[in-house]
């Protein structure tokens, strides 16, 4: 395994990181303790999780994720071995929708920020987390897959940066956060953080947890400025893009067990024919350079300078595994020639 530093904190994350929002609905609480355990002895120290997992959110399965999570620590007693990461929800992006998270109107205030940690770090049955951080923007913004800013007013509820950084400044001091992060977050948000930490003296976000793979590479126009200027290091979510840059979803495939044969029979983001294409050539990339697919598109991603880790996320062992042989390659000048005459023919299919 090899590390990264995350942002200018002292923190030292594996370049893959565990990513956990299956466990509940794909995967059980044994599958999740497994899968733990085979990431430490991995040598991966970052897990990554939130209050409303497993996605997609239930009002019967949400928090699952991290009582799992909280169980393992409990029966392993090696808190100290790994750094632990949790977010707080935004509020619903729909009229009426994740109301059995605090009725929908989780904005990043006061009263929202103080509930949704404690009951993080008591389901987590940790009296501290390495990062915490926000789920997605308190406002009115382009994000999960909208290529269009949308004009639209904020909610009359939602709250400003600055109070947001406040009350998280207040959780560093009190012991309960080391460090904070934001996600699914845009060039101006990350500037925002920024400013308001400088002008105010609160703490500074550390990372940014936004999406990153082969089909969606955005994060190079804007924010990866911020990464290497500012030192705002990248957790890039959806390497493997859903699993679909292993090519088991091309042309229309849902192999038995899958995610999107499952919980997410209705997802499109990565099922457009233009994605379809791309994918199919990466796959066809990796395979004449004796690679597997999911070893070139991991491999691509943690080349990358601005990327502290990739997250991955996985519902088997094997899967696990294959995912860790990425960090054994090379790409060579040849295969990245190769992906970025795909890139230019069809840029960031699904963002």
């Amino acid at each position: 395994m090899r590390y990264r530093p995350l942002g200018h904190t002292n923190l030292q994350v594996s370049l893959l990181s565990l990513g956990t929002m299956t466990w509940g609905h794909q995967n059980s609480e044994q599958d999740a303790h497994q899968q733990l355990d085979a990431a430490l002895a991995a040598g991966i120290n970052f897990i990554d999780t939130a209050e409303m997992y497993p996605t997609p959110t239930r009002a019967e399965t949400w928090t699952t994720t991290e009582r799992f999570i909280g169980t393992w620590l409990a029966a392993r007693g090696n808190r100290d071995k790994l750094l632990l990461a949790s977010k707080i929800a935004g509020p619903a992006r729909d009229p009426g929708g994740q109301v059995h998270i605090r009725d929908g109107l989780s904005h990043h205030d006061r009263k929202n920020i103080v509930a949704a940690l404690e009951g993080s770090l008591r389901r987590l049955q940790t009296d501290y987390l390495d990062l915490y951080q926000l789920h997605w923007p308190d406002r009115t913004s382009n994000f999960f897959g909208i290529r269009e800013y949308p004009y639209v007013d904020d909610h009359p509820q939602t709250a400003a940066i600055e109070e947001t950084l406040a009350v998280l400044d207040e959780q560093v001091k009190a012991g309960k956060v080391r460090h904070i992060g934001v996600s699914n977050e845009t060039p101006w948000g990350v500037a925002q953080f920024l400013r308001h930490s400088e002008d105010k003296g609160l703490a500074r976000i550390a990372s940014i947890q936004n999406p990153y793979s082969l089909l969606n590479r955005l994060y190079e126009n804007g924010l990866s400025e911020f990464s290497h200027r500012e030192g705002v290091s990248l957790l890039a979510y959806s390497p493997l893009a859903f699993g679909a840059l292993t090519g088991k979803y091309l042309n229309g495939a849902r192999p038995e067990g899958s995610r999107l044969s499952s919980v997410y029979r209705t997802f499109n983001r990565y099922g457009s024919e233009e994605a379809n294409d791309a994918i199919a050539s990466y796959v066809r990339i990796a395979r004449e350079h004796g690679l597997t697919p999911a070893q070139l598109a991991l491999a691509f991603v943690i080349r990358q300078p601005f990327v502290a880790s990739a997250i991955t996320g996985q519902t088997t062992l094997l899967q696990l595994q294959e995912n860790l042989s990425a960090l054994d390659v090379q790409l060579s000048d040849e295969v990245l020639a190769e992906i970025q005459a795909v890139h230019r023919r069809i840029p960031n299919p699904a963002p």
